[in-house]
Order: C-alpha cells, then structure tokens, then sequence
C-alpha cells in the first residue's frame, strides 16, 4: 500500500428534509450575504428554491442569487458570479443541484478568495488557490460527487478546453443529500450518474497499486452497488432506497476512500474531458459509457490478475485460468452490455463526434504531446488517438 493523505472535511446532513435544516446550518458561519446558485428550471419548478429561501429568510440571511448554470459549467458564468459576489459583499455560496452548479460554484469561491490570480489559470493548473469562500450544497443529482470532492471542473467555450484541477480549497463545508430530491431525474439522467458514479472509483481501481485488499473491497461494494441502484431506479423512480444508495455512492466513490493506497489519476475522464469540451451537447456519463470499453479493451493485457479480480468481484464470473483472457474480456462485454441496457451509448459517432475532430482531441489530451496518462499501461498521443478510433467505430 502506497502512502497517501485522507481529508475529508465535509460534513454531510444525509435524509428526508435535511435541506429544511439550511438555514440554520448556514447560520453558524456567520456570513453577511450569501450566493444562491443554481441552475434554471427544475429548482424553481419543483419549488425547491422557494423552499431554500424561506429557510435563509428565516434565519435573517441577506442573499442574491445566480442561477444559469448549464450542463458543463461554464467560465463566462463563473466570472460573472465572481463579479456579483465582489459587487455584493458575498462571503459564502450555497450551491443548489448537481455536479454542474458544485462546480461553478466552487470556482467562484476560488475567484473572489483570491483576487490576484485570473480564475482559468487554476483550471489550467497555472495557479493553486490558497484561500476560498465558505461553502455548502443541497445536492439534487447524485452522479459528479462534487459534494464530496476536491475536484472542480469548468469548460471555456472560446478555446473549447474542459479542464479539471483539484485542492482542498474545492472542498464543500457541507453537503444536504436528500434522496427525495432526486425523484424526478430523468432516466438519461439517471443513467448518465449511474456511469459517472461508478467510473470515479473504476478508474482509481486500475491506477497503480498494490496490497490494498480494503481499498479493493470497498472499492469493488461501491461499483456494484451503483450498478444494482442505478437499474432499481430506472425501473422506479421513487424508489427510496435505491436513489439513497445511489447518492451515498456518488459521495463515496469520489471523496478519495476508494483510492487510498493507490495512484490516482481518471484517465477514461481526461479522454471524455476533450469530447465533452469540443462537444458541450455531449452529457459527461454517456460520454464516459462510450469511451471505457474501448479503453478497457486497449489497456487489460498491461495487468491481467488485476482485470482477473475486476471480472470475478465485480461480475462474479469464475476465471478461465488456462485463458485468462476470455474471462476479462467476458467482464468488458458484459459491463458494455448494461450500458445499454440503460440506454446508454455504444461509441462517439453516436454522439455526434466527427472523425476528423479525434487527432485535435488527442492533441488536447496530451497538453501538445507533452503529457502521459497514468495507469498499468502509460497513454501518450499515440495510444489514445488509437482508443479514440476505436471508441468511435
């Protein structure tokens, strides 16, 4: 087991009408005026945010809001939010949906807290914030795992780069997860947080490692889990436990628990960042679904025992030890098999992607062929141009 640091300041107000208790919880901070953020319809519709509101009120808490937030959160938006928190006083956010809003809304309290340092320069990874604004969420979307993370990605439609950075200043002081709230996610939705939550800890298990049988262990409960709950939901919506099972696990599988004792870098997200970033239409999940069997398939012969564990812990298949790799590729095909099931994508021609795009995709990816993604087996431009076109044949 490698050395690593475990950190997870969060505190998490998890059950029915947990978010009733914002105000209050907000309260103890002491702030002068708080950012509402959000992102349009569905917050306003269910009356969700009338409901957060009234809570604030309540508690005597000057607010101003900025809702907008988009699939692939912006910089245009997180600059304007910088603008009306600096014009307004604001000293804390309180982000109100997804991964989405957490993360335009960490990128703001990372761009008033520190003034001298242009914001995109810590996506770029020019620049560590070393202070932030007090934050928390009310989590509508169990799929990111912001709320949990130290992780913040925003995408600057101008240069078409989604780019990603993390520190403890992304840390949210706390996160309200009712599963209720996400009763009326749509199936894609569901689906595509199904794929996510799953993914985070899925490509931390293959990162370099050994002899973290616990890590292992937990890591392959969540991955199962997910993938039971994710199906119970699409065939009930309001099914309460799988949707708290659901949610619980998009925390998990991205706070760090799943990685401890092994490198960590999400290479199938470094390929999906490039897609999504040329092509903001394309939701992350579905993006993910149709990258990681090709990856999978590219990459397995670089750790066999490891895959052999992956097929027998998680798809409970018994191993073929005279063709050991009839058995990982049974598990791939199966896991491509359930992304379809839910109705997710099998490649990126299917997303609109253009053949022509995938070299500069890879250029991108590969930061102007000066970087290598991590992993058993090291990807440079070559390789991953090579998982691009198969991924989208």
């Amino acid at each position: 087991m490698r050395n690593f640091v475990y950190d997870t300041p969060t505190t998490v107000y998890f059950g029915k009408g947990e978010e009733l208790k914002v105000g209050k919880i907000i309260r103890e901070f002491q702030p002068k005026k708080v950012l509402l953020h959000y992102g349009g319809k569905s917050a306003k519709a269910s009356g969700l945010l009338d409901r957060v509101k009234a809570c604030l009120e309540a508690e005597g808490l000057a607010y101003v809001e900025l809702g907008g937030v988009t699939a692939n959160p912006e910089l245009p938006l997180v600059r304007q939010g910088i603008e009306l928190c600096r014009r307004e006083g604001v000293d804390f956010v309180l982000a109100v949906g997804g991964g989405s809003v957490l993360d335009s809304a960490k990128d703001i309290a990372n761009g008033v807290a520190n003034p001298e340092v242009d914001v995109w320069d810590f996506s770029l990874g020019k620049a560590v914030p070393t202070r932030t604004l007090r934050k928390g969420v009310i989590l509508t979307l169990a799929a990111a795992g912001s709320e949990m993370s130290n992780s913040c990605v925003i995408t600057n439609p101008e240069t078409k780069e989604k780019r990603g950075y993390g520190c403890r200043c992304n840390r949210m002081d706390f996160a309200i997860e009712n599963p209720e709230l996400t009763y009326t996610v749509n199936a894609f939705q569901t689906a595509c947080g199904t794929v996510d939550i799953s993914m985070h800890t899925i490509e931390r298990y293959f990162c370099p490692g050994e002899d973290t049988c616990l890590t292992d262990a937990l890591a392959e409960a969540v991955i199962k889990s997910t993938f039971e709950a994710g199906k119970a939901c699409l065939a009930n919506p309001c099914d309460y436990a799988a949707r708290a099972n659901m949610m619980w696990a998009s925390s998990l599988a991205h706070n760090g628990l799943t990685q401890c004792g092994r490198e960590s870098q999400l290479t199938v997200h470094q390929l999906e960042h490039e897609v999504s970033g040329f092509y903001p239409q394309v939701a992350h999940g579905a993006g993910l679904a149709a990258l990681w069997p090709s990856w999978a398939r590219y990459v397995f012969q670089a750790n066999i025992p490891r895959w052999l564990q992956y097929a027998s812990k998680v798809w409970n298949l018994d191993i073929d030890f005279e063709h050991p790799e009839k058995t990982i590729r049974r598990a791939i095909d199966l896991q491509e098999k359930f992304y379809a099931s839910i109705g997710m994508p099998g490649n990126l021609r299917s997303l609109g992607v253009r053949e022509e795009d995938l070299p500069e995709m890879t250029l991108r990816c590969t930061r102007n062929r000066t970087r290598t993604l991590i992993g058993y087996k090291p990807l440079g431009y070559d390789e991953i141009l090579d998982i691009f076109k198969l991924a989208y044949s």
